[in-house]
């Protein structure tokens, strides 16, 4: 019988971890539990609020209750979330579940031709400079040309209004995080 008491973290965007069962995720223990929600976001408000939730019993509910989370979301919980997140473009090292994740998403990004590429690197430098955050988007689904129509179109949100791009994005990118995770 598999241990119950350690996260399956996604090792290898090739061939991911197979998703845990709910009832086996409501098992975990916090620690267990907390640790496979890292590699899907890093902010602790959230990852607390997802064991204390427990348990799910269904993965829809599971679901609902991290989309419920963001809704509560504050700055400190996007900064948090954002440290775990490379620029777009940039080659993600590492072993950890949220590297793996990334690199997975991303891998679109690295078969853009050397101007869209180019132009991702600049506009993520002239984003971080104009909004002192790393540029974040669901890059899952999206060709290097989408990611970056939308990279320019968001300059010319107000702070405001990119924050509550960001949250989405991050609430985005965390569901498809915890369907990989668990089933």
């Amino acid at each position: 019988m598999p241990d119950t008491t350690k996260a399956m973290p996604v090792t290898d965007p090739a061939e991911p971890a197979e998703p845990l069962p709910v009832g086996r995720f409501d098992e975990l223990p916090a620690t267990g539990a907390a640790d496979l929600l890292r590699a899907c976001c890093a902010a602790p408000g959230w990852i607390a609020r997802m064991v204390q939730g427990r348990p799910y019993a269904e993965r829809d509910r599971l679901l609902a209750a991290s989309d419920t989370a963001f809704g509560t979301f504050v700055q400190q919980d996007v900064d948090d979330a954002l440290a775990d997140h490379p620029r777009i473009g940039d080659r993600v090292g590492g072993g950890s579940g949220a590297a793996a994740f990334s690199r997975a998403e991303q891998a679109a990004v690295g078969d853009a031709h050397d101007q869209v590429r180019r132009d991702l690197a600049a506009g993520n430098r002239a984003y971080e400079e104009r909004f002192d955050r790393v540029f974040l988007i669901r890059a899952a689904g999206r060709s290097p040309e989408q990611i970056l129509a939308e990279l320019h179109r968001r300059m010319g949100n107000d702070d405001a209004a990119e924050v509550a791009e960001v949250v989405e994005q991050l609430r985005q990118i965390t569901r498809l995080r915890l369907q990989a995770s668990i089933r």
